[in-house]
């Protein structure tokens, strides 16, 4: 961005505002602007400071001192901007210039020479040259520039809409408020990137939480992507993030415009020579101030390339200062990206390769048995902490007694854990051949850690069950999930503040959530007058939720949301259930032996109607009030299933247009689904699918389509 010049005749700049405070006036606050840009760009950005953090404080403050005292000198993408002072109440949804796609995953070899052999085939090459880079393990971004200056930030959202931060965005340094893109006839630009934090950020900021007896955050990924939406800018600020720009979307030329150097006029701009390559469009980012990977990227031409680069990448990966999970490739050549264009889920031109997942070694130290609300023990390994692909792992399910036999876990072991996808840590393997002697048998209980009840197991399950109703370890699982979102959606009403007014004995059971005493509550610290009228009233919304979610919301084992619809749609009230046999429930459709007997089982149990005679007192619906019908039959007789993450609607949106049409939800992947979802990420359902020739696999944007 700057040359050699430049920097040298800002160097000598600095100097002299260092060695003569005075001098500094506001005739030249314009010049003091320009070399406090150029360190942070030296410091944020190529990580190469110039001047001590004194001295550039030094000559911030006098920045500040000058546009106190004129006002009227201060400019929108002055270095002192970046810190607001007011707190964010909340962040509007605005639009992206493009919508923000996904990209399509691949885990091998296989994949990527499949890939290219489409792109040969689109374009009609033998060989393709491909641009290569770190895919950030962060929070995706996208930035609009008007006329050289940074008007927006948002987040990425559901990829058509995000949210608003520029006020955050403002705070990461490596994101000039200005750039010079109108010196390549750029007028108005998007561009994507990731927000990161690099790992010697994150370790300094957990330490920092430490000293305040805080718990630390999870991974870097996490404390990027929370940092974006805190309401004070200035904590954003403390938290040190970084930023990198790797993508532009969308841009406009200034009418009229011919480059200086070569006179090279405006109609060619599009093939110039930083905007007909994707690389090109990095190396003019980082000439722009921004941190590019212009430096990690690498353009090769045909795949074996690709495959040799992304695998030397991986071995290489814990010695980055960030975290990565894969590498990006992209087709290089930007006509070449427009002949093969996208389809409503990624770009043709473009896919992510995920590295394998990540392993480490650690001792397992001790087992805890947690109590769940359906009454199942499960053993928790509380393991000697170890940083694993972005996460310090402390604690990981072991599921049951039969898992800890087939694992041959020993309190005491070296263990070898990894977390599969880079998400869910497992343990793989213990290792027997470096037991010292001293390692204990995990003894699994035959009591209820929590209320000391004896424990049952059915000869065809691998789980131990608490079957005191009154255990109170799930009593309060069962009122954190009664309040869950796709349960009775009771908001303002999470996990922490259910285990907190059960601590507190303000809280003891489900029909104590509308028994709430608020003026104890309202003594309570961070409970103002707003946040209890917010908690009342949705507790009062909720006694008007339609019957199927107070079904689900009872927690009754193997009863899913589609099978409470099922339930629900079945009966006049709540309580005909209870007058329903096993034989006649399971004449309902889906309803199998399993959740029959379940069902059965719940409904014959007192203590359960009492249950629901004193929701009903409170005021709760229990009667299948059957709403106005506001669709067509469009779908009628047809059967739908969504997997994965819908980038326009909500999972529950979508089965409520599907229903609303006519068509029916089902459970699982059977010769009886006609249609499946597919949203981003789908799994094992997909899979499953693709092996039924009757099922239709369809996107969302094609499930819309059929709607309509």
């Amino acid at each position: 961005m700057y040359s050699a010049a430049t920097s040298k005749k800002l160097q000598e700049q600095t100097q002299s505002f260092l060695e003569n405070t005075a001098s500094i006036t506001a005739d030249n606050i314009q010049a003091l602007r320009d070399v406090l840009r150029f360190h942070e760009y030296r410091y944020y950005v190529i990580d190469d400071p110039l001047v001590s953090d004194a001295e550039y404080d030094q000559l911030y403050k006098q920045l500040e001192k000058l546009e106190t005292g004129n006002p009227l000198l201060i400019t929108t993408d002055s270095p002192t901007q970046r810190v607001g002072s007011s707190l964010n109440q909340n962040f509007p949804t605005v639009q992206h210039l493009v919508p923000m796609l996904s990209l399509d995953n691949s885990y091998n070899a296989e994949d990527l020479f499949d890939f290219d052999r489409k792109a040969r085939e689109a374009t009609n090459l033998d060989v393709i040259e491909y641009c290569i880079e770190p895919k950030f393990d962060g929070a995706s971004i996208s930035l609009i520039y008007e006329n050289d200056i940074l008007v927006r930030g948002a987040t990425r959202g559901n990829g058509v809409e995000g949210e608003d931060i520029t006020t955050n965005i403002k705070q990461i340094k490596s994101i000039p408020l200005s750039a010079p893109f109108s010196k390549y006839g750029v007028q108005q630009v998007e561009i994507r990137g990731e927000i990161i934090m690099t790992k010697k950020a994150f370790a300094k900021y957990n330490e920092g939480l430490a000293e305040q007896g805080l718990p630390p955050l999870a991974n870097p990924r996490n404390a990027a992507s929370g940092s974006l939406r805190q309401k004070d800018p200035k904590a954003v600020a403390k938290r040190n993030l970084d930023a990198f720009l790797y993508h532009i979307s969308y841009y406009t030329t200034i009418d009229g415009f011919t480059f200086s150097s070569d006179g090279e006029q405006n109609d060619e701009l599009p093939r110039s020579k930083f905007l007909a390559t994707h690389g090109g469009s990095l190396d003019m980012l980082w000439e722009c101030g921004f941190r590019s990977p212009k430096k990690e990227k690498m353009v090769v031409k045909g795949i074996e390339e690709v495959i040799k680069h992304v695998q030397d990448f991986e071995a290489m990966r814990d010695t980055l200062p960030y975290e990565i999970d894969g590498m990006v490739i992209k087709v290089n050549d930007f006509g070449l990206q427009d002949i093969m264009g996208m389809t409503t889920h990624h770009p043709r031109w473009a896919i992510a390769f995920k590295f394998k997942a990540r392993q480490a070694t650690t001792k397992l130290r001790a087992v805890e048995f947690q109590v769940g609300r359906t009454g199942a023990v499960t053993p928790v390994a509380k393991l000697e902490p170890v940083f694993l692909g972005g996460v310090t792992v402390g604690s990981i399910s072991i599921h049951n007694e039969d898992y800890i036999k087939e694992k041959d876990l020993k309190i005491g072991d070296t263990v070898l854990i990894e977390r599969a996808g880079d998400v869910i840590p497992q343990i793989v393997k213990s290792m027997p051949d470096i037991r010292t002697g001293k390692e204990k048998e995990i003894v699994y209980p035959r009591q209820c850690p929590v209320c000391k009840s004896e424990l049952y197991k059915e000869e065809t399950e691998a789980v131990w069950r608490c079957i005191n109703i009154e255990c109170p370890a799930q009593a309060v699982e069962r009122i954190i999930h009664f309040v869950s979102k796709d349960a009775m959606d009771i908001k303002s009403f999470g996990e922490a503040n259910v285990r907190k007014f059960y601590d507190l004995g303000l809280l003891k059971d489900v029909p104590g959530i509308y028994k709430l005493d608020f003026n104890a509550i309202g003594q309570l610290e961070g409970f103002g007058k707003k946040s209890i009228d917010n908690l009342s009233s949705a507790i009062e919304a909720s006694k008007q939720q339609p019957l199927y979610r107070l079904v689900y919301a009872l927690g009754i084992r193997f009863v899913g949301e589609t099978t409470a619809k099922t339930l629900a749609n079945a009966v006049e009230n709540l309580m005909d259930l209870a007058k329903m046999s096993e034989e006649e429930l399971q004449q309902l459709e889906d309803i199998g032996v399993k959740v029959a007997q379940s069902v059965y089982n719940f409904f014959s149990n007192q203590q359960n109607l009492a249950m629901l005679e004193e929701l009903q007192q409170l005021g709760l619906q229990l009667k299948n009030v059957k709403k106005e019908k506001t669709g067509t039959d469009t779908l009628h007789g047809q059967t739908f299933l969504f997997t994965g993450t819908l980038a326009k609607l909500k999972r529950n949106e979508a089965e409520a247009l599907a229903e609303q049409h006519g068509g029916k939800i089902v459970s699982g992947v059977s010769s009886k689904l006609n249609y499946l979802v597919v949203g981003e990420d789908a799994g094992s359902k997909l899979e499953k699918a693709k092996k039924i020739n009757t099922i239709k696999i369809i996107t969302e944007d094609e499930f819309l389509d059929i709607v309509k």
